[in-house]
């Protein structure tokens, strides 16, 4: 049986959402999962959400891409450092998940945390990054690593193409005909006025806007087909005064 492959957005924290998504897209044994990074900060679960995705690991072919919140998190199960900024940006509702934790179920996140790649390519040439890269000569020569899990250029070049449908593919700027697809998160569809994946050029932004009651959206890479999870304010309505709207 051929595989199915789901691509999942940023998740931030929303164990509720990612339950329903796993639900919806009813994963087998042929499955692959991946993941674009941001599994924390945000909604209240960030840690349980580290439990559940070791569990999915565990059960399906996963791959978990880091998010640049992501390597705040690693950070501190490595160090004990919390940076300023992290808990500025949602880190201290992590950390406030982590309360209960001993340290041994720590070092089971900070050693899968381990696992994660900086960007994925799969045997169709798409490539799954957190959120972008800067290198005409692809991520795997980019400068600087942090560039993978913060840039938004690349989306910005996509978003150029975004109302021209029938743009040769060959006349696409360098970074993009690097790749058959390129799959994002990182900067939520919201800000562009959509509520579902952006499609624009061969890039999609799989970003639906957790943080911002948005919801989770997981999509079927061969056909397309996505389904999406209830709005924020609905899974988590106790965290209403702290999404961001």
């Amino acid at each position: 049986m051929a595989q199915e492959t789901y691509v999942i957005g940023d998740i931030h924290g929303a164990l509720k959402a990612l339950n329903q998504i796993i639900k919806l897209i009813k994963p087998d044994e042929n499955s692959r999962l991946i993941f674009l990074g941001d599994y924390v900060d945000g909604l209240p679960e960030s840690g349980q959400t580290i439990d559940f995705l070791i569990e999915l690991d565990s059960r399906f072919d996963c791959v978990f891409l880091k998010g640049n919140h992501d390597v705040w998190l690693q950070e501190w199960l490595e160090t004990g450092h919390a940076d300023p900024l992290w808990l500025a940006s949602d880190g201290q509702s992590t950390l406030r998940s982590y309360g209960s934790y001993s340290a041994e179920e720590k070092k089971k996140h900070r050693d899968f945390f381990r696992k994660f790649r900086s960007f994925y390519v799969d045997d169709q040439q798409n490539l799954y990054v957190h959120a972008g890269f800067t290198s005409q000569q692809g991520p795997a020569k980019e400068l600087h690593e942090n560039y993978l899990f913060n840039d938004r250029t690349l989306l910005e070049t996509a978003m150029i193409f975004k109302d021209q449908k029938q743009f040769p593919t060959d006349h696409f700027p360098v970074r993009l005909s690097l790749f058959n697809e390129i799959f994002i998160g990182h900067t939520p569809t919201l800000k562009f006025g959509s509520a579902v994946p952006i499609h624009s050029a061969n890039l999609w932004n799989m970003d639906t806007g957790v943080k911002k009651n948005g919801k989770l959206t997981a999509m079927n890479v061969k056909t397309k087909e996505f389904w999406q999870s209830d709005l924020m304010i609905d899974l988590y309505p106790e965290e209403a005064e702290k999404i961001y709207f």
